[in-house]
């Protein structure tokens, strides 16, 4: 289980969960999305990696991630 969250510094508290930029992990799920990767659409929901994540789509993930982060 995983969460991402896109701060200034790092994310302990509820308060910095708040603090957090919605628009721009709403920017990296519309890219990665478009890039065949589905995320969790807000936030505030958990992420999961399971056994059925092969390589091949581990790799593809992190391709499109970093394609995303380089445009945010």
């Amino acid at each position: 289980m995983c969460g991402l969250f896109f701060s200034e510094g790092a994310v302990q508290t509820f308060q910095d969960v708040m603090g957090a930029d919605q628009d721009r992990y709403g920017r990296f799920f519309h890219f990665l999305l478009a890039e065949g990767v589905y995320l969790a659409p807000s936030a505030y929901e958990a992420g999961f990696l399971s056994a059925a994540h092969d390589d091949a789509i581990i790799d593809t993930t992190i391709s499109a991630a970093r394609k995303a982060l380089q445009q945010l």
